[in-house]
């Protein structure tokens, strides 16, 4: 039993570690984090963006909390990729 409940604990931590994407600076101008709900507003112009897969899992686990699955795919959905010189 205590295999398995350190096993679940185990995978857990790499699911939260895995989501929550961060904003960055690129090109000196700050772009934060933007979903489905908030494009227009947050995401900055010729600045590359990545879907966050860990959000996207969580999402859908979470799909009949309603709140979890909005929050993820509505506002923190991509994530900036940092420019690469």
């Amino acid at each position: 039993m205590k295999k398995i409940i350190t096993m679940l604990l185990c995978v857990a931590f790499l699911f939260v570690a895995s989501s929550c994407g961060e904003g960055r600076t690129v090109g000196g101008k700050y772009c934060d984090t933007y979903g489905l709900l908030n494009k227009h507003e947050v995401k900055c112009d010729n600045v590359q963006y990545r879907t966050i897969v860990g959000n996207v899992v969580w999402g859908i686990i979470l799909v009949e909390t309603v709140v979890a699955p909005i929050y993820f795919f509505g506002f923190s959905l991509y994530e900036p990729i940092p420019v690469e010189k």
